[in-house]
């Protein structure tokens, strides 16, 4: 190895600092830097499967029950290895009857156990929607507060990838419409995790809104989030990125999209704040208000229909609420079609909002 000459020398570790009056005592030897632990990379698949496997060890009353959960473990494999682990009466598989094996989770709630209720898609959800809104949203108000409710319906929603018309709803405004439910809509992996362990520790029933084409996305899990003792508040939304220009609101996976966009937009100039919402029901109307009066500009993003939508009553609480004198612009919606969801790839990309949606509404909003 050659020398380290002059000043360099003292980089060399170990070797002591000499300067022009030769070396100097007291100066500490300089040692490796010892980093964080690196954060580990878990799909969001793999942080659902931690979750329900921490909260059935943890809670005996909690159980799941659904089509193929258990022998072929789960349609998705969110439940991989929990029916061998925990057996029959912990991780339950049902006929195909959305109605029955959900009313026979809502009397279990009612009864003071937890359970887990999966659907195979929040579409077949409908055919049991007398049960989660009549009978599990309502029966703690029509009670006066003596029976509680403690489930959590949860599965895939939104659109998926040819799959067409009638399996590719999304149904964050159909629940999050409906006094008495929790709503949230996971995007990342510590989402997913952090939000199904605090649905299943709620005492009121929580509708969780996962996405199929999320569940084979990795993402960096920290320390504090692999714990088995990590929950994220529902009614808390997290902002992604900061920006300064532009405020982007979504849920779910076109949060992708929004932080796709927002590096696009970078580049030009342009940067955009991406609020993750969390939770539908209740919504953190709070943070959304304080992006805006700091960015001035609002675009809200999301695969469902445009009437009555998520952005439709983000719009309508920032009408009405401090933000709005702050807006240099009308709020823009970037939404799903209105029309069912084609079976045709080309009209089925056409009809979810991709990046360059997100694109045109900024640059629209800021008039660029």
């Amino acid at each position: 190895m050659a020398a380290v000459a002059g000043p360099l020398r003292g980089l060399v570790r170990g070797a002591p600092w000499v300067g022009a009056k030769g070396p100097v005592l007291g100066v500490p030897r300089r040692g490796f830097h010892r980093s964080l632990p690196a954060a580990a990379q878990v799909t969001v698949r793999d942080a659902l499967n931690q979750a329900l496997d921490e909260e059935l060890e943890r809670d005996e009353r909690v159980f799941l029950l659904g089509e193929e959960v258990a022998q072929y473990d789960g349609a998705y494999k969110i439940s991989r290895g929990l029916w061998k682990k925990y057996g029959d009466k912990r991780v339950m598989d049902t006929p195909i009857s959305e109605m029955g094996f959900t009313g026979i989770a809502v009397g279990a709630a009612m009864a003071g156990l937890r359970p887990v209720c999966e659907f195979m898609t929040f579409n077949f959800s409908m055919q049991a929607i007398d049960q989660i809104i009549n009978s599990a949203a309502k029966t703690y108000y029509m009670s006066s507060g003596l029976v509680s409710v403690p489930i959590v319906f949860r599965g895939p929603n939104g659109a998926s990838a040819g799959v067409a018309a009638q399996h590719s709803q999304c149904f964050a405004a159909w629940y999050g419409h409906c006094p008495g439910l929790k709503v949230v809509s996971p995007w990342s992996a510590e989402d997913a995790k952090g939000l199904l362990k605090a649905s299943i520790r709620d005492d009121n029933p929580v509708v969780m809104l996962e996405n199929e084409l999320m569940y084979g996305v990795p993402f960096e899990l920290s320390e504090t989030a692999l714990s088995k003792d990590f929950i994220l508040p529902i009614g808390k939304a997290k902002i992604e990125r900061e920006g300064t220009h532009i405020t982007l609101v979504s849920h779910s996976r076109p949060v992708s999209h929004c932080l796709e966009a927002a590096a696009i937009l970078s580049k030009d100039g342009v940067e955009c704040e991406v609020i993750n919402l969390r939770s539908i029901r209740p919504m953190d109307i709070e943070t959304i208000e304080s992006s805006v009066m700091k960015t001035n500009n609002l675009v809200t993003v999301e695969g469902g229909w445009p009437q009555f939508g998520v952005g439709a009553e983000i719009c309508a609480r920032i009408m009405e609420g401090p933000a709005f004198n702050h807006l240099d612009a009308p709020v823009v919606r970037v939404t799903g079609a209105d029309v069912p969801m084609p079976y045709a790839k080309v009209l089925e990309e056409n009809c979810i909002p991709q990046v360059k949606d997100i694109i045109f509404a900024v640059k629209k909003t800021l008039n660029i």
